[in-house]
């Protein structure tokens, strides 16, 4: 029942349609009310009904009404109740024609929303298996991406491991060049010491000394190249250092070859200098062989 609908209001309203020559139906009261279920408005309309004729009675009662009038009257009601209750049946009728499309409307429209609910929970199922599916993924996702964090851990401690041995080797290479260097110096100073007993093997030494520096500036380069691709390029400054060292020692022993040459040179330079000297006073030398012989004994 509407809230606020009472056999009072359904009454003024119904006879308020009645009074303005209507039938009261109703769907003339609740127009006319506004509210109001069709059920309760046609519970409360019977109870109008049975009130009015209640109220007709007594109006046929009235002493100053005549008989033939009230006759008259009562012949009009009747008329106008079955005329009401044919209405009615019609109405009622239609009423049931209309709940009953309503009803087939309903029944297909729930077996329409049966049809989509069971497509939906399809679609939900469906929708669950990828959400499981995707959740599936994203484990194996997130197990290869820690397995890559620690893929890159370890490269991280293995680079950082080269990176020391790379600094090992170098610091190695720089007490190499620093002996090399040494090693040049006291080559230089062997060149100086006898640049001054033999000339015509300066330039040779010079040559083997402007040799090693320039081997040293390519040296110098390949290890500028060997700190951008260290891994490869370090063994080769060490097998080109230790080549370095050997000419080194090369060139230690032409130099001591050298100077053996030139002590042989000044041995026979020598030699030749007592034979000239040895030519040039025989005389000398007969004379004090002849004294020597007079010498008493």
């Amino acid at each position: 029942m509407a809230r606020g609908v009472t056999q009072e209001q359904v009454n003024a309203a119904a006879d308020a349609i009645l009074g303005a020559g209507e039938n009261p139906t109703v769907e003339k009261v609740r127009a006319e009310l506004g509210t109001g279920s069709p059920n309760t408005v046609t519970r409360m309309l019977d109870t109008w009904r049975g009130g009015l004729a209640e109220r007709l009675q007594k109006v046929l009662q009235l002493p100053e009404l005549p008989v033939e009038a009230g006759q008259a009257m009562t012949t009009l009601w009747q008329l106008a109740v079955e005329h009401a209750e044919r209405l009615l049946q019609a109405r009622l009728a239609e009423d049931r024609a209309a709940l009953s499309a309503n009803e087939a409307r309903l029944a297909e429209e729930r077996t329409r929303w049966a049809a989509t609910l069971t497509e939906a929970e399809t679609v939900v199922a469906q929708a669950r298996t990828l959400q499981e599916l995707a959740e599936h993924a994203c484990a194996n996702l997130d197990s290869q991406l820690r397995d890559s964090h620690a893929l890159r851990e370890d490269l991280v401690q293995q680079r950082d491991r080269l990176q020391a041995m790379v600094d090992h080797q170098l610091g190695e290479l720089e007490a190499l060049q620093g002996d090399k260097a040494a090693r040049l110096v006291s080559l230089e100073q062997e060149r100086e010491r006898i640049a001054a007993h033999v000339q015509a093997m300066e330039d040779r030494a010079h040559q083997e000394v402007d040799r090693a520096r320039q081997e040293t500036k390519q040296w110098q380069h390949r290890h500028e190249a060997a700190e951008r691709s260290y891994r490869g390029a370090l063994k080769a400054l060490e097998a080109r250092c230790e080549a370095l060292q050997k000419q080194s020692q090369h060139a230690e022993k032409e130099v001591a070859r050298l100077s053996g040459q030139v002590s042989a040179l000044e041995t026979s330079l020598a030699a030749a200098n007592a034979v000239r000297k040895t030519k040039r006073t025989p005389r000398a030398a007969g004379s004090s062989k002849v004294a020597l012989t007079k010498r008493p004994k």
